[in-house]
């Protein structure tokens, strides 16, 4: 795994842009990280925004996600909810060493993708997700609800994609079954634009 050393980067962001395929990082007026309308939302960028295919869930809807651990990578963070701005984008985790779950989506236990970003980094250094590329098959994913509830999830796979590359129906399509990916911004950094070059997903179930 190729380490980032600690990058200049006024706001770290991390961006779910579902048509536009890319999962981009950018510094919105003000300093402030924002993040690109999820699916079914007024688009941000460019692109028009589709929505992923409806997917049924558990009967009994499962808790809402409150703190995630990762063993093999030293993650126990905590999960906020991600819902919209007034314009439209996805709000994202202010504090450094949160992650966010976009509750858009499905909740991790329930049938379909549930969804959770984390930044990759900030001036500071290394944020939660720094090592989200070190995941193999097999590792442990457990996901606290608020009732005290656990879901263990398995990683089965990961990726790292090219912004313009971005594997959309792979992360928001159906799956049947409970699944997890995980996002974080990857790969080189262009200083120019302020942007991560590539993204890396990892799938879980």
């Amino acid at each position: 795994m190729r380490r980032h050393a600690p990058l200049w980067f006024a706001a770290a962001a991390i961006v779910l842009l579902i048509a536009a395929a890319a999962f981009t990082l950018r510094q919105p007026a003000g300093g402030e990280p924002s993040l690109a309308a999820p699916p079914a939302a007024p688009p941000i960028e460019p692109a028009a925004a589709e929505a992923p295919p409806a997917e049924s869930v558990t009967a009994q809807r499962v808790a809402t996600p409150v703190r995630v651990q990762i063993p093999a990578i030293g993650v126990d963070a905590p999960i906020i909810k991600l819902g919209l701005d007034p314009t439209g984008a996805l709000e994202v985790p202010k504090k450094l060493g949160d992650t966010g779950w976009w509750s858009g989506g499905a909740r991790p236990g329930e049938a379909g993708p549930a969804v959770i970003a984390g930044h990759v980094d900030s001036k500071a250094g290394p944020d939660v997700f720094y090592r989200l590329r070190e995941l193999r098959r097999g590792d442990a994913i457990i996901v606290t609800g608020r009732d005290g509830s656990r879901v263990r999830l398995t990683v089965q796979r990961s990726g790292s994609y090219p912004k313009d590359r971005f594997p959309s129906h792979a992360v928001y399509g159906p799956t049947g079954k409970p699944a997890l990916r995980l996002i974080t911004c990857s790969g080189d950094f262009d200083r120019s634009t302020g942007h991560y070059l590539d993204n890396t997903v990892v799938y879980a179930a």
